[in-house]
């Protein structure tokens, strides 16, 4: 049998769940997950591999009306996905408005791309409902296939592999065969980091924050890594730090936790705090951070 290998990109608003499905459908956690909006900066690649085939999933940022530059490279890895795709998955769940962003789903009714509309968190919902979305998303998209589904439950996620397999175009693989990801480990670092910013902080203050890897060591027993918590103002630095450092004491300690899980061995980490005036802002900084499309 033929190998085949493709690249499927999942798009979609803010908090409908596409991380959760692309975690579900690489049967690891490559992207993190919280429930604020814009978790997801950037585009992550999840590879899933058989002996015949590879599957490259990429997870988007949240389809949003940029207000800064930060915003608008997130923009650009979304719109980016609509054209070097095999097989496009945009993401819905039972609750947002079909109507929420008709700008991008015009650009997506307009690829030539094979379209599948996933209907997420269908566990919060009744079947009376499903139905009558599946039949407004037939009216949106005409050439899309409806799936409905629970990504956090894992419902139906097979029945989409096997379609997605069925799509794949007969190609030598992408990728090296035992590759999960084409992210480095600093980079899985900085973003469980700024998970547990998210779970931790509220307001505005984790989505003016980005950590950085300053040093990463491994060695056999131990990876050592030290890490800067950039902010924009001094007053959201002293909400980072929190009382006597009690805060980011917290976040350090559910950060560690998860990268020993993460890495399997035992992890040193050390944070510090940095303003960094309007990094989301200056063009230079984002590009160090890694918004270099």
């Amino acid at each position: 049998m033929a190998h085949k290998a493709g690249f499927v990109n999942i798009v979609g608003n803010p908090n409908v769940g596409k991380s959760t499905l692309m975690n579900a459908l690489v049967g690891e956690k490559i992207s993190i997950i919280t429930s604020k909006s814009q978790t997801t900066r950037h585009r992550i690649l999840g590879i899933v591999n058989g002996e015949d085939f590879q599957i490259v999933y990429s997870d988007t940022p949240g389809v949003i009306k940029p207000n800064y530059h930060l915003q608008k490279h997130m923009l650009s890895f979304s719109r980016s996905a609509l054209v070097d795709a095999d097989v496009l998955l945009y993401v819905t769940d039972v609750v947002e408005q079909i109507d929420k962003n008709m700008d991008f789903l015009d650009r997506v009714r307009k690829t030539e791309i094979p379209i599948f509309v996933i209907i997420n968190k269908i566990d919060l919902s009744n079947q009376e409902k499903v139905e009558g979305l599946i039949s407004r998303w037939k009216t949106m998209l005409p050439k899309a296939e409806i799936f409905p589904a629970s990504a956090r439950h894992n419902f139906n996620m097979d029945h989409i592999l096997s379609r997605i397999q069925e799509l794949l175009p007969e190609s030598p693989p992408h990728f090296d065969k035992d590759q999960l990801t084409d992210k480095s480990e600093r980079f899985f670092v900085t973003e469980i980091i700024r998970e547990k910013i998210l779970m931790n902080y509220q307001q505005e203050v984790p989505y003016a924050v980005e950590p950085e890897v300053e040093e990463f060591e491994r060695s056999e027993n131990i990876i050592r890594i030290k890490t800067v918590i950039h902010v924009e103002r001094d007053s959201q630095k002293g909400i980072i730090i929190g009382k006597g450092g009690s805060a980011l004491k917290k976040t350090g300690t559910d950060a560690r936790k998860e990268l020993e899980a993460f890495f399997g061995i035992k992890i040193h980490l050390e944070i510090f705090v940095k303003v960094s005036k309007n990094w989301r802002d200056k063009p230079g900084l984002l590009r160090s951070f890694g918004y270099n499309q």
